[in-house]
Order: C-alpha cells, then structure tokens, then sequence
C-alpha cells in the first residue's frame, strides 16, 4: 500500500486527488457498502478528529457497535479504521488489497481513495450500528463523501491546505461545505463572522437544518483530553447528541459524561495535549496550522514552568509565516526534520525561525532533538514538542 500508491501523508500534493470519479467507481465495485450502516461525517480545519472521537466514545458507552474513521494515523495505518476502539486486523487488510488488487492497480486509485473503501467495507462486514467518518482533506471533493449521514458537522475554517482548497476562509468554506446534503442536518461548531454566510446559504439551499453548536450549547463538559480548547469539541459533540436524541437514540446524560471522560481508553486518541513526563513536565501536540497551534500556545501560557524548550518540526508545504510568529522568543528551540518525504529540511525550518529571534540549534532527528531537549530541561522547566502530527507520530507515546 505505502509503495505501490502516493500517500498523501508523505508526500503531499502529489497523492491528491481531486476527484470523486474513482471513489464512487471503487464502492460499486464492493457492492456500496456505505449504505449498510448508519453514519455520521465530520470536516472542519480543526477539532475534526478529537471531535469524532468524543462521539464516538458516547456512543460506544450507550452501548452501541460503533466504527470510527478517521486520518492521518500516527504509528500504525490501522489506527484509521477501528470498530469499538478496536483496530483493523493486519490480516483483513491484507486480505482486502489481496482480494481488491486488480482493481486498485486498473483505476490507479490513491491511498486515501483505497483506504475509505476499505473502511466502509470493514465497518459494512462488522455490521457496525454506526460509523464516525472523519473528512480527510476539504469535503466537497473529499473521498469520504459518497455517505449521506444522520448528521453532518463542520467544527471550524481555518487557513490550512490553501493550496487545494482556497487562499480564503471564505474559499475553503465552500469546500468544507461540500458535505452538506440535502435535508441532513448540519452543526457548525464556531459560528465565525467570515464565513457564515457561506455555511447558512448553502444550508438554505439544500434545505439543510443548521445549528450553531457554541450558540446552543452553554454548558462546560468535563473530557479527559487535556486542552482547554477541547471545551469547544465537546460543545460540538453534545449538539450532535442532542440531534440523535431527536432520532430516538435516547443516549442518557450519564453516558455523555462517562463518553466524555473515557475517550482515550474508549477509543485510543494520542496525541491531543498528551503529558508524556514530569519533572519536567513534556507536553505534545499534533496541531499544525495557525488556530490550532494558536489554541495550544495559549494553553501552554497557563502552564507553571521556568524555562520553555520547544522540539519543532514540520512539512515542507506549511506557510511559516503564519506560524512562527506564534511562538514565544523566550523559548529555547530544538529544530528537526519528521521522517517523510514531506519534512522540512531542520536548517531551512531554522533559518526561517531566526526572522523571528526564534533561536536554537538543529538536530538530525525528532528522536535526537526530543533527547536533547529532555536532558536541558531542569524539573521545574516544561518539554513543548509540535509542529506537525508527523513529528509527534515518532514520539514514544
């Protein structure tokens, strides 16, 4: 799969494919099986993945079999595709590229058009009763919509993938829109001024109900994903909840707090503001655009320590002026490379942080930088490692 195909995840732009031709070709091939289970999909720039796993362990609490979709993985590919918490079998993967190769090589399909079929295949043949389908990249043109869902969401638009999707918000709203159907609800997250309109005309168009999900839901929901930003991803989940209820899914209050509170072990999320350590206290984070490193940043600033040290790293297509300008200059740094075709070579990510006196020394290796920051950190200081998901991938979580 990773050799024979682009993966978009390590080599970028071109793996991408902007095209619904063969996906739709791929799922009649295995007999449509998107439409064997009942689904739930969900785009957004960011929060789109802790979000669909915050559904996905309220769900699994109010006692239902429930698949989970979501990209890119972090150690291992079968952690996109899990029934219940619970992984793809190496073997039924295997199987599926065994049973499905001549087709894959004849319509030359990507890695992400053949693993969402493989996805819907899985969850079809485990006769899940509901699936969470996390959007890969944009939505309208994005692989995972062929599915006509309960519900739709849209977490937030931020400025990320403007090369595929638009140099606006307004641009790659449209896009993210893409997922909403006709008469299907749709929850938008964060009601942001820019792009509202966008959301509420097509809604209008399709005659889509819309909810506001930050205007309806008031409360604050405990979870145990560390991140005061994750108060908005819940808000989110509980709308969504509160839609099924309406579906007569009758998930109980209690199930949504012990949902909320159980998603790591329900559904094995990393990664979201993780404490790896104390003493010093190390902290990763797989955000790697403007808002989102934006929303942990700030977070970080809440945190007690003496000295920051930062192990950064990222992929060579990311705008950096949007996002070193983020970061403290008091920070020490600790520059790398993630292990992809796709990184950023350290010296130029470093050479580009000094326009912004952010100041540090290069490392061969995301092992090696996270090592070293580690022995400089003192243990009342706090270990900051981002940038990327890739770099936080070869972390040992």
């Amino acid at each position: 799969m990773f050799n024979q195909l682009p993966m978009y995840q390590r080599q970028g732009p071109v793996a991408f494919k902007k095209d619904l031709t063969n996906i739709l070709a791929f799922s009649d091939h295995l007999n449509s099986p998107e439409n064997n289970f009942l689904s739930i999909h969900v785009a957004g720039t960011n929060g789109k993945g802790s979000t669909s796993h915050m559904i996905a362990s309220i769900l699994q609490e109010a006692g239902l079999k429930v698949g989970l979709y979501t990209s890119p993985h972090l150690k291992d590919f079968r952690e996109r595709i899990r029934v219940n918490g619970f992984p793809i079998a190496e073997q039924e993967v295997v199987s599926f590229i065994r049973y499905n190769k001549l087709f894959l090589e004849e319509h030359q399909l990507s890695f992400f058009e053949m693993t969402v079929g493989m996805a819907f295949s899985h969850f079809s043949d485990q006769k899940v009763d509901i699936a969470i389908i996390e959007v890969g990249l944009g939505g309208r043109l994005d692989s995972t919509n062929i599915i006509t869902p309960l519900v739709s969401v849209i977490t937030n638009i931020g400025l990320d993938h403007t090369q595929f999707l638009g140099e606006s918000r307004t641009e790659i709203a449209f896009e993210k829109a893409g997922i909403i159907k006709n008469n299907i609800p749709i929850i938008i997250g964060e009601k942001q001024k820019e792009v509202t309109s966008v959301f509420e005309e097509i809604a209008r168009k399709k005659n889509a109900p819309i909810y506001f999900a930050d205007e309806l839901v008031r409360e604050d929901y405990s979870t145990d994903l560390l991140g005061d930003y994750q108060k908005i991803n819940a808000k989110t989940t509980i709308q969504v909840i509160r839609l099924l209820n309406q579906e007569n899914f009758n998930i109980s209050s209690s199930e949504i707090m012990e949902g909320l509170l159980n998603i790591a072990k329900n559904t094995g999320l990393k990664g979201r503001y993780q404490q790896l350590g104390s003493n010093p206290k190390i902290i990763c984070d797989t955000a790697h655009n403007a808002e989102g490193l934006s929303l942990v940043l700030d977070q970080l600033k809440n945190e007690k320590f003496l000295k920051l040290h930062v192990v950064i790293g990222v992929v060579n297509d990311k705008n950096l002026d949007h996002i070193l300008d983020l970061f403290p200059k008091t920070a020490n740094y600790y520059f790398c490379r993630p292990d992809i075709p796709r990184g950023l070579e350290a010296v130029l990510l470093q050479k580009a942080a000094s326009k912004y006196e952010l100041n540090g020394e290069v490392y061969e290796s995301v092992e090696m930088a996270y090592k070293k920051a580690k022995q400089a950190a003192k243990k009342d200081d706090l270990v900051y490692i981002g940038g990327s998901t890739f770099v936080v991938a070869e972390l040992p979580l």
